[in-house]
């Protein structure tokens, strides 16, 4: 694998997948009984988005500098303020310059009492994670191959918790171990929630993808997405997914709040869209 996550941190898939990511945590939360978050592609942890490889793309400026700088309704400010206060913690002064990526945004908002495991295959990404969690007892750092992990280390023993699955997308089956990993996975804990992203790029390859988890014998799976700009004739990472199974009940209303939001803060042209579908297990009105 060659990807580096450095490249994209806090771009506009990152701010949707993490807000989403947030309100699950919090919605973990408000139960007494300790949880796990099981984050399958971990990366390194947190990126300076003042470095080189940062400042090559620029992706965070339209992504997260966006976010910070607009004007937010007062109720998806709500929303998303555990989110931006991860996000503030590792930047007390003024501006941007370090991204929390999903496992220091969930150990920052974790409990005492709930855990983390981080599972990450490129070494020296391993070995950043592992070093910023070092001494950290709530959180463990597992070097090896996501995909192998996610049906061997579910369910957890809290049996409550999150898969989180977010993949490079480098390879062309990359769906079909989506669909497959989450059959897996599912058939050995169907109480857990699974957050699986996808990119909006290829149409095609997507349209295929939720046909097939809409003939799995999964229960509940609703379809998230955001787009910030319309789709034109060539493939162009126009939006991203997630692909929900058991969703908190409370989070189809709060996405109903964020994802407007989020898509008009986030919009590069008139085609920024977003949507919610229930491709399993229940149906959504309008």
């Amino acid at each position: 694998m060659n990807y580096d996550h450095s490249y994209h941190a806090g771009n506009f898939a990152d701010v949707v997948k993490h807000a989403v990511l947030a309100r699950i945590v919090e919605y973990l939360k408000r139960k007494e009984k300790p949880f796990r978050v099981i984050d399958t592609h971990a990366g390194s942890g947190l990126y300076d988005l003042s470095s080189e490889r940062a400042q090559k793309t620029g992706e965070w400026l339209a992504g997260i500098g966006r976010l910070l700088a607009a004007d937010l309704p007062a109720d998806a400010a709500l929303l998303l303020k555990p989110y931006l206060e991860a996000v503030e913690a590792y930047n007390p002064g003024p501006g941007v310059r370090f991204y929390p990526g999903s496992p220091v945004l969930v150990r920052h908002l974790l409990r005492a009492r709930d855990r983390l495991t981080a599972i990450e295959l490129h070494p020296e990404a391993a070995f950043a994670l592992k070093t910023r969690f070092a001494g950290d007892f709530q959180s463990r750092v597992i070097e090896l191959d996501g995909w192998l992990a996610l049906g061997a280390h579910v369910p957890p023993k809290e049996k409550r918790g999150l898969v989180l699955v977010d993949p490079p997308y480098e390879i062309d089956d990359e769906f079909a171990r989506i669909a497959d990993g989450l059959a897996r996975a599912h058939a050995r804990w169907p109480g857990g929630i699974y957050a699986f992203w996808y990119p909006l790029k290829d149409r095609a390859a997507v349209a295929a993808f939720r046909d097939e988890l809409r003939r799995a014998a999964i229960p509940r799976i609703l379809d998230v997405t955001l787009s910030i700009r319309g789709p034109i004739h060539f493939p162009r990472l126009d939006g991203s997914g997630l692909i929900l199974v058991n969703p908190p009940f409370a989070l189809e209303d709060e996405l109903r709040i964020l994802l407007p939001a989020l898509r008009d803060a986030l919009a590069e042209d008139n085609g920024a869209s977003w949507s919610l579908e229930w491709l399993a297990g229940e149906s959504v009105p309008g």
